[in-house]
């Protein structure tokens, strides 16, 4: 064999070979950028968020066993893509309650959203509108029904509601919210008391936060949070007339264990828009609500952070969508980390996913830049899925493109067999 011949390099040639990337000086531009994934923009926030706010947000109930199943049923599946059918072009829109959306998800409604990034739901409300999808605003949330409106003029807004003990303070959010021109209300029934969130207790997390030694230690390499915390206005909840006590004890007192399918009737009577469940569980409780009229249902377990082994929304979304996804909206959340978790859930019958932690995340992690960013690494990750898939809209995806593995399957009981879609 005859040896590698081998010259000096030409001046020339180097050029050719060798570019030199611009440096990007813009600190935050650079961070998001290098964010390829949710999980990248997990990493992001965690380093840039005290302790007690990340894991306010990052954190479950109990043993946060809801939270990781529901995370693990979207990676146990199966593609099954289509070969030699071009799909150059991808249409990710969709028809949603009424109206219009670009992409097959929107923001999920959450608490307190200020104390994780100060921007809060002003930034996820703006990036919504910016991308043309849904946001839903908390009736635990640190913005006013009238300044997210302002944040997202011209795009949808959703309105959760909490039935609180004080029914009075619940009909004048409902009735603030319809002035505001919000087009659907997310009426929550898996909140009768506040689930336990044990990394809130053992850090101590309160609204307003109590400073100890463990906080001011954990502040000093994120004193960008704190400043942003002392410098802009105090957070408000319009629901809560008290904001003292850690977050269960605020919900505990809030929230009203008797909401009843009465209560829901009520609303209904005053909502002049779309109507929807979330926190829908189980087969028998889809079918009952249809019948009572609602324009659609969210299945969630509320991101694992309510009653721990809860049963898995993506697990039971193709048995409801049998029963009642000719009737109604089947919508889920829950455990979305990627875009091809939400072509998955599209391709099982839902209409519509829903983005909480993942919105999260990259508010944490830089704002309304950070929001942007979650949006378009999910857009990203939808396209490109739906391609390798061989489908070009949201219409041609199919049960057929996925099957869901099993890890958990129940066990005989009382001398019968459970079947999987109860599990």
């Amino acid at each position: 064999m005859s040896p590698v011949k081998r010259q000096l390099p030409h001046p020339a040639e180097l050029l050719e070979l060798m570019t030199f990337k611009k440096p990007e000086l813009d600190a935050r531009k650079r961070r998001l950028d290098a964010a390829l994934t949710i999980a990248d923009l997990r990493t992001i926030a965690k380093r840039r968020t005290p302790k007690a706010a990340f894991d306010y947000t990052d954190g479950a109930a109990e043993g946060e066993l809801s939270l990781a199943r529901a995370r693990q049923a979207f990676q146990d599946i199966e593609f099954h893509p289509d070969i030699l059918r071009p799909a150059a072009e991808v249409d990710m829109s969709t028809e949603i309650l009424g109206g219009p959306s670009a992409l097959p998800f929107g923001i999920a409604p959450t608490g307190f959203t200020r104390l994780m990034q100060t921007e809060g739901e002003t930034a996820g409300a703006g990036a919504a509108g910016a991308a043309g999808i849904p946001f839903t605003l908390s009736t635990l949330g640190t913005t006013s029904i009238e300044d997210v409106k302002a944040a997202n003029p011209h795009g949808r807004n959703w309105f959760q509601l909490y039935v609180m003990r004080e029914r009075e303070i619940s009909y004048g959010l409902v009735k603030r919210a319809a002035a505001a021109g919000f087009d659907t209300l997310q009426f929550t029934v898996d909140t009768p008391v506040a689930g336990a969130r044990l990394r809130d207790k053992r850090n101590g997390f309160s609204i307003p936060p109590q400073l100890t030694v463990g906080t001011i230690i954990n502040a000093i390499p994120r004193p960008w949070w704190w400043i942003d915390f002392l410098t802009t206005p105090k957070l408000e909840f319009a629901s809560l007339s008290t904001t003292g006590g850690t977050v269960g004890e605020l919900l505990n007192a809030a929230m009203d264990p008797t909401i009843s399918y009465d209560d829901l009737d009520v609303i209904r009577g005053l909502w002049p828009g779309k109507i929807v469940v979330k926190g829908v569980q189980n087969v028998e409780d889809s079918k009952r609500l249809i019948d009572r009229g609602v324009d659609g249902i969210i299945l969630s377990n509320h991101g694992g952070r309510q009653l721990d082994r809860a049963p898995i929304p993506f697990h039971l979304l193709p048995e409801v969508v049998r029963e009642v996804g000719k009737d109604a909206t089947v919508m889920i959340d829950t455990g979305i980390m990627n875009g091809a978790d939400i072509v998955a859930a599209v391709a099982l019958g839902a209409k519509f996913t829903l983005i909480g932690r993942a919105y999260l995340y990259g508010l944490m992690a830089g704002g309304r830049q950070g929001v942007d960013r979650t949006i378009d690494i999910l857009r990203t990750e939808i396209e490109r899925t739906m391609k390798l898939l061989g489908v070009s809209n949201l219409a041609e995806l199919e049960p057929r493109h996925v099957t869901q593995l099993e890890r958990l399957v129940p066990r005989a009981s009382n001398g019968g067999v459970l079947s999987a879609a109860s599990h």
